[in-house]
């Protein structure tokens, strides 16, 4: 059981030291062979999410088409370079996140936003289903203006749907990206290694609408 200390951000006083050295991972995707670290090819866009349990997560977006490439890791915290145990802790401040590489002609960021919101519950604070704690909260993290603006208005969006199926408000945090710290190896495309492992992620069942779905309604 996570204690209720464990359910609050620490601060950067707070936080574990943590490292200086990056935990190493694999150079290629177990899935699709492609480089798991930058510099990637020209014209792919990143986006970064924390939607719970991390292996779940990563499973939601490496089978789309148009993503190169995923990878699971920790971020919105003030540990560098953290450990996994390290984050479970609850003195890090980190979300387990997984960060996308994809091609913007052939995947938009407003279906990864879509798939983002259908995936997961984002009413429930730090915490997904039986998972609980600070590295469980929902999150979006961006990396431009564009993905900013299109990342509050898909919440409003959503949170009208959720109003009419009688769930609570949205607790999802929308931040600029911050640093991703890759997750050690063996977190990396958990479930194709693992078919019967974890997956603790459940949705609201609500559709998230597109933006013109969202204008028409």
């Amino acid at each position: 059981m996570f204690s209720r200390k464990s359910l609050l951000i620490p601060s950067p006083d707070q936080a574990l030291p943590g490292r200086d050295t990056a935990i190493p991972v694999p150079d290629v995707h177990y899935v699709n062979g492609n480089c798991m670290g930058s510099p990637f090819p020209g014209g792919m866009q990143q986006a970064l999410f924390g939607l719970g349990c991390f292996w779940g997560a990563e499973r939601c977006f490496w089978q789309l088409e148009g993503v190169y490439v995923t990878a699971v890791g920790y971020a919105a915290g003030n540990t560098p370079n953290p450990g996994y145990e390290e984050v479970c802790s609850g003195q890090t401040g980190h979300n387990e996140v997984v960060s996308i590489v994809y091609d913007p002609k052939i995947i938009s960021y407003e279906t990864l936003l879509k798939i983002f919101w259908e995936a997961h519950n984002p009413t429930q604070g730090m915490q997904q289903g039986n998972d609980r704690g600070t590295q469980y909260r929902s999150g979006i993290y961006t990396y431009n203006d564009k993905q900013m603006k299109m990342a509050k208005q898909s919440l409003l969006d959503y949170q009208l749907g959720l109003n009419q199926s009688g769930y609570g408000a949205i607790t999802t945090e929308i931040k600029a990206a911050p640093t991703f710290y890759y997750a050690e190896s063996y977190h990396q495309q958990y479930l194709a290694k693992n078919p019967n492992g974890y997956c603790g992620l459940g949705g609201t069942g609500v559709a998230c609408p597109t933006s013109s779905e969202a204008v028409n309604s």
